[in-house]
């Protein structure tokens, strides 16, 4: 009876199971549950952090104002025109000569130009269209503005032409175009072309138009020779409001037009 006493109190008391679970003594020199500002441990769910300033990338971050979305929205202001070289000189220079010379009161009677026709006919277009085509390409870097391609009225068997079929394309020019272009074929490419000995003096229909044909559309500086696949010609028609053909030969004369003498 001594022993088993002896035993019993050398064993430590055991505490009794709480929910399934033992508690570890407190005794042994670990703490239970430390603090968790001791630790470092990151605070509850329920805390929110509080948010650091942010500073420079708050400035970055914010939005323009009303007036700097204005300014950047805001449409661009057009370039100024320059007007039509030829068209200023008709108007301050030529249009006082030719109401002398062609004895005209009114200075609205003078002669003036009305339109520019330039067409050209692509006989090799009945059978590959792509070369119509290829050709109003040619002509719109010309002139600067798209070509119309033009169609056939009738069907000719001959030919192998039938109605509807692309045969060729035109341009009418106007107003500043019409002063531009005429411009650079006085200028540049009627000096460029092979074997140029003057323009006839006699392509005049009575009505003030002139008409005058190009055997190669090379001869503008808009073509690149070596790009180009094919060489076309094309006839321009200088259409004027004179009444006659001596008028209209002093108008294009005033332009300088090379006409042979």
């Amino acid at each position: 009876m001594a022993d088993t006493d002896e035993k019993q109190a050398k064993q430590p008391e055991q505490a009794p199971e709480q929910h399934g679970r033992t508690q570890r003594p407190a005794d042994d020199g670990k703490p239970i549950k430390a603090d968790k500002a001791e630790r470092g441990d990151k605070p509850d769910k329920g805390q929110r952090p509080e948010k650091a300033e942010k500073g420079d990338k708050a400035a970055k971050s914010a939005k323009p104002d009303k007036a700097e979305k204005a300014d950047k929205t805001a449409p661009r202001e057009p370039e100024p025109r320059v007007p039509a070289r030829l068209k200023v000189q008709f108007n301050e220079a030529i249009r006082g000569t030719l109401a002398e010379q062609l004895g005209h009161k009114n200075r609205y009677q003078v002669p003036r130009l009305d339109k520019i026709v330039i067409n050209m006919g692509i006989g090799e277009g009945v059978a590959d269209r792509k070369k119509v085509d290829s050709a109003a390409a040619d002509l719109a870097l010309i002139a600067g503005q798209k070509a119309v391609v033009t169609k056939a009225r009738k069907s000719i068997a001959t030919y192998k032409v039938r109605t509807g079929q692309a045969i060729g394309c035109k341009v009418t020019l106007r107003k500043a175009r019409m002063y531009e272009f005429l411009d650079r074929l006085i200028n540049i490419a009627l000096p460029r072309m092979r074997d140029f000995r003057g323009l006839s003096p006699k392509s005049f229909d009575g009505r003030g138009n002139y008409t005058l044909g190009i055997k190669e559309h090379i001869v503008f500086p808009e073509i690149d020779y070596d790009k180009a696949a094919d060489v076309w010609g094309m006839d321009i028609t200088v259409c004027s409001t004179a009444r006659n053909d001596d008028e209209a030969r002093a108008l294009l004369t005033a332009f300088n037009f090379p006409f042979r003498q």
